[in-house]
């Protein structure tokens, strides 16, 4: 980039830090933010109507994090977006984004770039959920993701494999039995 595009970004791009347990956007709100984790841990969920918590997407250090649906359209989101530890995210606000994007060409490649690795990932995980047992896919988190295992609670972990706490941890101890 040159110096007059990195300009052009630091003047749209807000720090913002965020403490454990804090939500960066709930349900019902209209999503102002894309925002990228600089510090932190995140977790994307969706509340159903019964109460039940559904972890849709963890986030570390140099991902993204937003409701895309909500930031694109600013309609009311369908996601919460709380802080696990204490973050500090880099913000684009969608007020001033399309700009941004006329003005230096290459952020908008980017993005769409980022929008896209996220949407075949999201598509990638919605197949093994449907293809891979509980087992194989606690196995394909804990391989992909080992760093995010370590920061969260099992319960989170159980939750984004769409299975009980207690399910998890008889995979675990099968897994260390058969090693």
């Amino acid at each position: 980039m040159t110096s007059e595009e990195i300009n052009i970004l630091s003047a749209n791009v807000t720090e913002r830090k965020y403490l454990k347990g804090q939500y960066i956007l709930q349900q019902g709100d209209v999503c102002k933010h894309s925002s990228f984790i600089l510090k932190g841990c995140t977790k994307m969920f969706y509340v159903d109507q019964a109460g039940n918590e559904h972890i849709i997407m963890l986030g570390v250090e140099d991902w993204w994090v937003s409701d895309i649906g909500s930031f694109i359209n600013q309609t009311p989101a369908e996601f919460n977006i709380q802080c696990l530890e204490d973050t500090t995210l880099a913000q684009f606000h969608h007020a001033t984004i399309e700009d941004v994007f006329k003005r230096v060409p290459k952020l908008e490649r980017f993005f769409r770039k980022v929008t896209e690795r996220g949407l075949s990932a999201a598509l990638n995980r919605i197949i093994r959920n449907f293809s891979m047992t509980a087992k194989e896919r606690y196995i394909f988190f804990k391989e992909t993701y080992p760093k995010i295992e370590q920061r969260i609670p099992q319960y989170l972990v159980a939750s984004y494999l769409g299975i009980t706490k207690e399910f998890l941890s008889k995979i675990k101890k099968q897994l260390s039995q058969e090693s």
